[in-house]
């Protein structure tokens, strides 16, 4: 296993895209013939826009020329908090690493890669949302269960 982590650019943005669509369709136990097709579009522009202007940073993970697996990180800014002056905010997302290659160490490494960016962008406030399968994952490196966060659970569109 010859494993290589490179930083994603904008010439990788159809990869980055159908491994969003992969990583949705699992968080979200859909089958494969779901439409996806709104989705696609919008991570697509998502990655085309956010990759130009630095507020997101992905890397590829390959085993030679065969692709193992992907993770991300948003930055954005929140109001400034008593805990958080800048009000600058990472989040975690789109980690993803091919079933066969799953318990070796690849996905901790790669979370670790993305907490460090983030770290040297100098940002103190750092989040994700985890699946079952990923939640042990994150505990180990060090995230807690969030208490005081609610989110508003049916949200018409206007």
């Amino acid at each position: 296993m010859q494993l290589v982590y490179r930083r994603a650019t904008i010439e990788d943005i159809d990869l980055l895209t159908e491994t969003r669509i992969e990583v949705l369709k699992a968080a979200n136990k859909l089958s494969d013939d779901t439409d996806m097709s709104e989705v696609r579009e919008q991570s697509y522009h998502y990655y085309k826009k956010s990759l130009q202007e630095d507020t997101h940073i992905a890397y590829l993970i390959f085993d030679g020329s065969h692709f193992v697996g992907a993770g991300g990180v948003s930055f954005y800014q929140v109001m400034p908090t008593y805990h958080n002056p800048s009000g600058n905010k990472a989040y975690i997302m789109n980690m993803y690493t091919r079933p066969e290659y799953r318990r070796k160490g690849i996905a901790y490494k790669m979370l670790d890669m993305l907490v460090t960016h983030a770290k040297e962008r100098g940002i103190t406030s750092i989040s994700l949302e985890a699946t079952d399968m990923g939640r042990p994952l994150y505990e180990k490196y060090g995230f807690i269960k969030m208490d005081n966060e609610m989110e508003l659970a049916e949200f018409e569109k206007i």
